[in-house]
This record gives structure tokens, C-alpha cells and sequence, in this order.
């Protein structure tokens, strides 16, 4: 996957790049990610990227000539622009999964006040990341690449984990447990250590739904459940 970040700040990227999963996913090729100054595409010597509201008002405005200008270089046919910002709609694992598909992604981080209007036209799409405002569309962008980057086949070394993610499937992930087996008086379930996969398979099923019934039960109206779920639903409920 080649992903193009266009951003007024270039150096918040280089840490998360060079960590991680990230890390070894550029190092096999698996991800590239380029990053790309909007301030180059200016056309002062102050690198003049952003303007006062007209009409007045607090806070500095993006330029959509100069945003135009980024864009034009670096996004082609088959690019996909994506625009990481408050009013965007609510990133979710459907829609990573979707943009995971995709070739060649271009990120557009906005900041200060936001962007001029007409930058709007020039994008696929608007994404935001939860119902507050942070300082600009890096964090978010640096959170969609992670995502993103957990469905690039060979990134994550046991695929079988992605598919266990929560909201993977519509539900909360189940809980998880290690050595030792016993900590402050709470202990390793004992299904778990019984070596019955079926057995261990099915708490597993229960667990998340559970889970997702008792902290996300908005979840459960498009998450896809079989006829075996909706009886261990229905027995928690009943017997909790």
C-alpha cells in the first residue's frame, strides 16, 4: 500500500513511522508512506499556507490554492483523497477494512481554524476519528495508518489475530489471559487451560458478546450474528 501524507507538519509523523509494526512493514515494503510539505507549494517566501477568515473571526484558514497545488502532484487516477477532520464521518473498522483495498491513499491533514470550503471539492472523502477536535488531522492520520496497516497481508505475523479484533466483526474482542495463573486471587479461567478447543472456542464467542452486550449493545443491531449467538445471547440475559 503507498500512502501520501499531506501535512503542515512533517516531523509529527517520523517517531510512530519508525516504530512498531509500522517500522517493520516499510522495512519489507509492505507500506510505503510519503510525506509531503504543503508549505513547498507556496508561492511566497514565507511559505505562506494559511489566511485570515474572511468576514473576520478567530484562528488562520488553510488555502485551498496551495492545498490544490499538493494535491495535483501527488494524487492520480486510481489515488484515493481522504480528508481527516472533525466534520468528516465516523472512521470504523467496516471502513478501514474498505480503504485497506485501496492502492494508493492520500491523506490530507487540516489544522489551525480548518480549511478553506473549497477544498471540500477536491477530496473523496471526509473522516474523523471521534466527536472532539484535536489540533489538526495528523493524530488522526497516524491512527488510520495503523489500522490500516494491520490488514496489509504479512504485517501482522498471525493473521488469525486481525480476525479476532474487536468491532472485526461487529463485536467487542473477548477477554484475553497469560501466565501466571493465578494473580490476586483472580484466576485463569479454567476453560482456557482445559486444551478443549471447542469448549475454548465457544467461551471465546460468549465472552465477546457478552461483552459487547454489557458495553457497546449499540453494536449488536448490525453485527453479524448466527443462530448460535443469538442463543448465548439470549443466555446471558437470561442467567447474566
Amino acid at each position: 500500500m503507498n500512502i501520501d501524507i499531506l501535512t503542515l507538519f512533517p516531523e509529527m509523523f517520523r517517531g510512530p513511522l519508525d516504530e512498531s509494526l509500522l517500522n517493520k512493514a516499510r522495512d519489507k515494503g509492505l507500506l510505503d508512506v510519503n510525506l509531503v510539505n504543503i508549505r513547498d507549494f507556496t508561492a511566497d517566501k514565507h511559505k505562506t499556507a494559511d489566511d485570515s477568515p474572511c468576514g473576520g473571526g478567530a484562528g488562520m484558514v488553510m488555502k485551498v490554492d496551495v492545498i490544490a497545488k499538493a494535491l495535483s502532484r501527488v494524487a492520480g487516477r486510481g489515488s484515493r483523497v481522504v480528508f481527516l477532520c472533525p466534520t468528516g464521518k465516523l472512521l470504523t473498522q467496516e471502513k478501514v477494512k474498505e480503504l485497506a483495498q485501496t492502492e494508493h491513499l492520500v491523506l490530507l491533514c487540516g489544522h489551525y481554524e480548518g480549511v478553506d470550503e473549497r477544498v471540500r471539492a477536491l477530496v473523496d472523502e471526509e473522516l474523523s476519528i471521534g466527536d472532539y477536535v484535536l489540533t489538526g488531522g495528523e493524530l488522526p492520520a497516524m491512527v488510520l495508518i495503523d489500522a490500516l496497516a494491520r490488514y496489509i497481508p504479512g504485517v501482522v505475523k498471525e493473521a488469525e489475530s486481525v480476525k479476532n479484533d474487536s468491532f472485526h466483526d461487529g463485536l467487542l474482542d473477548y477477554p484475553s489471559y497469560t501466565k501466571p495463573e493465578e494473580f490476586s486471587g483472580q484466576k485463569v479461567p479454567d476453560v482456557l487451560l482445559s486444551g478443549h478447543h471447542a469448549a475454548i472456542a465457544k467461551w471465546r464467542r460468549k465472552e465477546a458478546l457478552r461483552r459487547t452486550l454489557y458495553r457497546r449493545p449499540d453494536l449488536l443491531a448490525s453485527a453479524e450474528l448466527s443462530d448460535e449467538d443469538r442463543g448465548l445471547l439470549n443466555e446471558i440475559m437470561q442467567n447474566g
